[in-house]
C-alpha cells in the first residue's frame, strides 16, 4: 500500500516553538501522501489536544500517549489501559509528596488539583491547565496515560512503580505515565501489525527521551538539530532545528519529498 511510513514527535519536531504546524511542515505532510508515503504523528500528546494538528496536515494516523493509543485512519487500533486500583495508589502518592496528577484518555484530560510546577508545566507545552475532577473521571472513563507534575522526585516514583508504570521525563516540571513498558515503540510495533503494513521502510523524527524507544526500532532514526544530546546518540541523521527547515531537510536527505 505505502513505499514507506514516516513517524513525527510534535513537540520541538513536528511543531515550531509556538506549538504551531508550520505552513511548509504542512505541506510536506500532504507531499508525502502524494509520494504515497505515510505520515504518521508519534506523540505523547493525546488526540484530544491535536484537532488542528490533524486538520493542517491531513494525518489521520497518530500513535498517540506515548504509544498507548493508536489509530489507523481514524480508526482506533490499539489501546493499553492503566488499572483504576494503580491510578488511585498513584494519585495518592503523589499528593503526599505535593505532586499533582493529570488522568488522560483521547477524549479528554481532568487533573486532581494545581500547583505553581503545574501551573509551570502547562505554560512550558502551551496548553490550558485542564478542569478538576480527576478522581470522578477515572470512574467512567478509560485512562491510557497520566501526567505528573513534579520536579526532583523522578526515581522515587520510578522506584514505587517498577512493576506497573513507565515514566518519561519530558519537560522540567514533569512526567509522562504509561503503562509498564509503554513506549512509543510499541505503539508503532501494533499499528504495523494491526493494520498489516509490515516490510515497508519506517523513518522517525524525534527530538526527546520518549523518542529514543521509537528511534532506536524504525529503520532510519532522525533527530532534528535541537534535539537533546543523548538522543542524537541514537541518529542515523541529524537534521537542522525544527525552526530552522527540519522536517523539510530530513524528508529530502531521504528523498521522501
Amino acid at each position: 500500500m505505502y513505499k514507506a511510513i514516516t513517524f513525527f514527535d510534535l513537540d520541538h519536531t513536528l511543531f515550531n516553538e509556538q506549538t504551531r504546524v508550520d505552513p511548509e511542515v504542512a505541506d510536506a505532510m500532504h507531499q508525502l501522501k502524494q509520494n504515497n508515503v505515510l505520515p504518521v504523528i508519534s506523540t505523547g500528546r493525546n488526540i484530544f489536544e491535536i484537532p488542528e494538528t490533524l486538520a493542517v496536515t491531513g494525518i489521520d494516523t497518530v500513535v498517540s500517549a506515548n504509544g498507548d493509543y493508536v489509530i489507523f485512519e481514524n480508526q482506533p487500533v490499539y489501546k493499553a489501559i492503566i488499572k483504576p486500583t494503580i491510578i488511585t495508589e498513584f494519585m495518592d502518592f503523589a499528593k503526599s509528596h505535593q505532586d499533582t496528577t493529570t488522568v488522560m484518555n483521547n477524549e479528554g484530560a481532568r487533573i486532581d488539583y494545581v500547583t505553581d510546577d503545574t501551573r509551570s508545566n502547562y505554560k512550558s507545552i502551551n496548553t490550558r491547565i485542564p478542569p478538576l475532577g480527576a478522581r470522578d473521571f477515572i470512574k467512567s472513563n478509560e485512562i491510557y496515560m497520566m501526567v505528573v507534575s513534579t520536579v526532583g522526585r523522578d526515581q522515587k516514583y520510578i522506584d514505587t512503580f517498577k512493576d506497573t508504570l513507565t515514566f518519561y521525563r519530558n519537560t522540567p516540571f514533569s512526567m509522562d505515565v504509561v503503562v509498564k513498558d509503554g513506549s512509543k515503540k510499541r505503539g508503532i510495533q501494533e499499528l504495523i501489525k494491526n493494520a498489516h503494513l509490515e516490510g515497508i521502510p519506517t523513518y522517525g523524527f524525534g527530538d526527546g527521551n520518549n523518542d529514543i524507544p521509537m528511534l532506536e526500532y524504525v529503520d532510519h532514526a532522525v533527530v532534528m538539530g535541537n534535539g537533546l544530546p543523548a538522543v542524537k546518540e541514537y541518529a542515523e541523521f541529524i537534521t537542522t532545528k525544527n525552526t530552522d527547515h527540519g522536517i523539510v531537510n530530513g524528508l529530502k536527505h531521504y528523498d521522501l519529498i
